[in-house]
């Protein structure tokens, strides 16, 4: 077996290269070369999603069947998921924004966490039919009891404001993370929020490898990440108002509140506490799409 060779298609590599061929040439000659044989620069692109399940399809028309049956009976429909956690302190955002010439911002050189500050964990519930979002950022674990935490301060905060007369709340999630359809914590968690609303919760997850298909990514979550480009997230209160801030053309609102509960890994889920969940799976998919009904005695 040969070992492993590394190869950087620089400029200079293949003028090295073509020199120890015999042939002398300069980067310039090259650089014409490479592109009128039809060459340029090019970055890497996303486009490859992983194993594409056969029903994916299928699971996005089951969505959005569900969510517009929530929307024409008046009833709340949510996109949920956790946004890319960030760094607390004085350090480099990525990004660019106008300010006095050679007057940058200064910041640390190197990304090492903050051990009093810590990072930003923030979970977004995002209001389809009103275009308005809520982040519940946190300074602990991203965890499902971190995340059902957050759909509950929605409610509390904005939700039953909007929908005194629901029966009934739609949440699309990913199909992984802190809100994925195996996490039995999830589940547990929901089944207190259904019991405390008194209405049943439909979930319906996102199929796997489709994560930044998920509305609130595009609506909410990439309109935050503009608007604290280039700005150093110092401390907290700065994460709260920069997202408080944020606003689009179309009407976007944002709402945020730093959550400071305390919520530890590795809580196990026995069966006897998963069979307690009054969850009843849909005909189509019953692992992604299921109901959490209120429990007579919670």
């Amino acid at each position: 077996m040969k070992p492993l060779l590394w190869t950087t298609k620089s400029l200079s590599h293949l003028v090295e290269a073509l020199k120890q061929k015999g042939h002398s040439v300069c980067q310039n000659v090259v650089r014409k070369l490479l592109r009128s044989m039809g060459y340029s620069l090019r970055s890497n692109q996303k486009t490859l999603e992983g194993g594409q399940h056969a029903d994916r399809d299928a699971q996005f028309n089951y969505i959005n069947a569900q969510a517009n049956g929530f929307l024409s009976s008046g009833d709340p429909v949510i996109s949920v998921d956790t946004k890319k956690k960030e760094l607390v302190g004085n350090f480099k955002n990525n990004g660019q924004e106008w300010r006095p010439k050679n007057t940058p911002e200064n910041v640390r050189v190197h990304d090492f966490i903050d051990k009093e500050l810590g990072r930003a964990v923030p979970y977004g519930v995002y209001d389809i039919r009103n275009n308005m979002g809520w982040v519940s950022v946190g300074n602990n674990h991203d965890t499902a009891s971190f995340a059902v935490n957050a759909i509950r301060k929605w409610w509390s905060t904005i939700g039953k404001q909007r929908y005194s007369s629901a029966k009934r709340l739609l949440v699309n999630a990913d199909g992984g993370g802190s809100n994925g359809y195996r996490v039995r914590l999830w589940k547990v968690e929901i089944q207190k929020l259904a019991d405390e609303l008194g209405i049943p919760i439909t979930i319906c997850h996102l199929p796997p490898g489709t994560s930044k298909w998920n509305k609130i990514e595009h609506r909410l979550f990439s309109f935050i990440t503009i608007n604290w480009r280039a700005k150093p997230l110092r401390c907290f209160r700065t994460v709260i108002e920069t997202i408080r801030a944020t606003t689009t053309d179309t009407g976007l609102k944002v709402d945020a509140e730093l959550d400071e509960n305390t919520y530890p890994l590795g809580i196990k889920v026995t069966k006897m506490q998963l069979a307690a969940v009054n969850l009843s799976p849909h005909a189509f998919h019953g692992e992604w799409n299921y109901t959490i009904a209120p429990r007579s005695s919670p």
